[in-house]
C-alpha cells in the first residue's frame, strides 16, 4: 500500500535520510525503530508532506504523493498521528474530533466514525465535553489518535504513541492499535521507541540508524536479532 524509494530529506546542510527504501503491506502494521534522532519522525513527516524530500518516492497506492501538501494527502486517506499528540488543547474531546472529520462531507458517515471512535475510547465519550487540556496524558493519546481516524483513513501513521504514558496505559494503547486494525483492515506504520510492544504487534520492522535502514526482517525475528535485543530491547 505504502512504498518508499530511495527517500532522501535534508535539513539545510544535513542529511536527515540518506535514500531509504520501505514498503508497508495493505492491512499490515509494520515497525520502524531506532534511537533518538535516528530519522524516524521525519521519515513520517515526509509521507505526510509536513516536509519536502529532496529526492525519491513515497508511492501510496500507486501514486507518488512526495512533496504534495498535507490536505491531499490526508483528502486520499492517509493520516498521521504526530508526535506529543498536538491536540487542541482549549477546545472540548468533541471538538477536537469533529476536527479531524473536516474534510468529510457525509454527516451519516462523520456520525459512523464518531460510534467508531466511542466504541473503541469509552473514555473519550465519557469526557466528550470536557476541554481537551484537562485529559491525562492517556487520554490525549487516545484522542490523538481517535481524532485521526475521524478523516475514514486507509492507512495510519503513528509516532511515538506510547511517549510518557504509565505501563498500564501504554498496554492498552497497544492493544486498541491491534484492534483498530483488525476492526478496520486499515494498515499501519508504527513509530515506536519501545521497541519490544512495537514488535510484538507488528509483522514486519525496520531499523533506522542515522538516517539509513540497516535491518529489516519479520518483526518475530527482528525481536530474536542479537544487535536488536542489545540495542532497543534491553537485552543482549
Amino acid at each position: 500500500m505504502l512504498e518508499i524509494k530511495n527517500l532522501t530529506v535534508n535539513y539545510g546542510a544535513i542529511c536527515a535520510l540518506h535514500g531509504i527504501f520501505l514498503s508497508v503491506p495493505a492491512g499490515s502494521i509494520v515497525t520502524l525503530i531506532g534511537s533518538n534522532g535516528a530519522g524516524k519522525t521525519t521519515t513520517l513527516k515526509a509521507i505526510s508532506g509536513l516536509l519536502r524530500p529532496n529526492s525519491g518516492e513515497i508511492l501510496y497506492a500507486g501514486r507518488n504523493i512526495a512533496g504534495l501538501p498535507p490536505h491531499a494527502i490526508v483528502a486520499g486517506g492517509l493520516s498521521h498521528v504526530p508526535e506529543g499528540r498536538m491536540i487542541f488543547a482549549n477546545l472540548s474531546v468533541r471538538e477536537n474530533l469533529q476536527m479531524g472529520a473536516y474534510l468529510v462531507r457525509d454527516k451519516k458517515a462523520m456520525r459512523q466514525e464518531l460510534e467508531f471512535v466511542f466504541a473503541t475510547f469509552p473514555r473519550l465519550q465519557e469526557r466528550e465535553r470536557q476541554i481537551a487540556g484537562t485529559l491525562s496524558g492517556g487520554e490525549q493519546q487516545m484522542l490523538a489518535i481517535g481524532r485521526a481516524l475521524m478523516s475514514q483513513p486507509k492507512f495510519l501513521m503513528l509516532d511515538e504513541p506510547s511517549l510518557g504514558l504509565a505501563p498500564l496505559l501504554v498496554k492498552t494503547i497497544f492493544e486498541k492499535i491491534v484492534e483498530i486494525n483488525r476492526a478496520r483492515g486499515l494498515t499501519i506504520l508504527l513509530v515506536e521507541q519501545n521497541a519490544n510492544r512495537a514488535l510484538e504487534i507488528s509483522q514486519f520492522g525496520y531499523v533506522l540508524e542515522t538516517g539509513k535502514i540497516t535491518l529489516q526482517d519479520n518483526a518475530a525475528t527482528l525481536r530474536q536479532n542479537p544487535q536488536v535485543r542489545s540495542a532497543y530491547l534491553g537485552g543482549g
